[in-house]
């Protein structure tokens, strides 16, 4: 019997925004069915709750959170009067007042556990299936080839299924669009479509996923093709769009380039920016604790920093993570 078997009650259930926050909370419904009466995402852009949002999650027997890193005084708010149960692989510290599957976090490798659907499906026992794999493509794209493990079982699954690796990965772009969109509703929609239509033609199929990655392929085309910095081996962008795309820009920057990325973009928040750090084999976790030291929103794993910066205090942290970078 595991956790999920216990549960009774009402529940609400709290995902990431992106393809493997999407699946994952598939995965959960699926397993939960109508013992899950809410599902939100936080604001997007953000990695934590605000006050208005802790007061809409008041109310429920159970809270389950899947692939967020949410920070330790929203999982103990939330705990004051619900059981919480969090399946992720962000690094963190284990929350051990609420039930914390995360076996990153607690020392495994991190290449065993790619992303949080696979970490919920394995949980679940499950068989390999489509919404397990595609967390794992949304979070590492072509890079997941270079793990030979996994790069197996998704060759395999793509031969029973008869689809390509190209496919899953317009897939995950699919389900990413309604993020990168501003759409928040959508995200949350968007498991419940799932659901409804297994197929996975009907993701590859559905129009406004496909116009909307018509739109942003344009938006993100234009932004790489401007001006970038360097540093050494470190490049550095800033940017300017109210789309939520910063993840795939440095994504794209770093991969293409075999560089570690720096991107900031000053328009998403009017108050704050954004930051994304991605690198090809140093380790943010030093940085990723110094941000969160200095009161940041902060978090990521080994690989990549995503942050939310009071605009003046964005300069000086950029300074200090090439410094760190630099030196590695």
């Amino acid at each position: 019997m595991n956790e999920f078997d216990q549960l009774q009650g009402k529940g609400l259930l709290i995902h990431h925004w992106d393809a493997d926050g999407i699946c994952s909370a598939k995965l959960v419904i699926d397993k939960l069915g109508k013992k899950i009466t809410t599902n939100k995402t936080p604001t997007l852009g953000n990695y934590f709750l605000t006050d208005e949002e802790l007061k809409e999650c008041k109310g429920f027997d159970f809270v389950i959170v899947v692939d967020m890193s949410l920070p330790e005084q929203n999982i103990l708010h939330l705990a004051k009067e619900s059981k919480v149960l969090i399946f992720d692989h962000h690094l963190g510290k284990v929350i051990k007042e609420v039930f914390h599957h995360n076996p990153v976090i607690k020392g495994e490798d991190p290449d065993e556990y790619p992303s949080a659907s696979w970490i919920v499906n394995d949980y679940l026992e499950n068989d390999v299936n489509l919404y397990g794999l595609l967390g794992i493509i949304g979070d590492h794209e072509q890079k997941i080839k270079e793990n030979p493990h996994f790069s197996k079982i998704i060759d395999s699954f793509c031969k029973k299924n008869n689809i390509t690796f190209d496919d899953l990965h317009k897939m995950a772009y699919l389900l990413d669009s309604n993020y990168k969109k501003g759409d928040k509703k959508a995200v949350e929609q968007a498991p419940y479509y799932l659901i409804d239509h297994p197929e996975h033609k009907a993701i590859l199929e559905n129009t406004t996923w496909n116009n909307n990655l018509t739109e942003l392929d344009e938006e993100i085309n234009t932004i790489l093709d401007e001006s970038i910095n360097k540093t050494d081996s470190i490049i550095l962008k800033t940017m300017n769009t109210k789309s939520n795309i910063i993840s795939t820009i440095t994504r794209k920057l770093a991969w293409t380039n075999n560089q570690d990325a720096v991107v900031v973009n000053k328009g998403y928040f009017d108050s704050e920016d954004q930051l994304y750090v991605r690198t090809i084999d140093n380790d943010m976790q030093p940085m990723i604790k110094k941000g969160k030291e200095y009161g940041f929103k902060c978090g990521g794993k080994k690989e990549v920093l995503g942050a939310i910066l009071p605009k003046e205090k964005t300069e000086s942290f950029v300074n200090e993570i090439v410094t760190y970078l630099s030196k590695q």
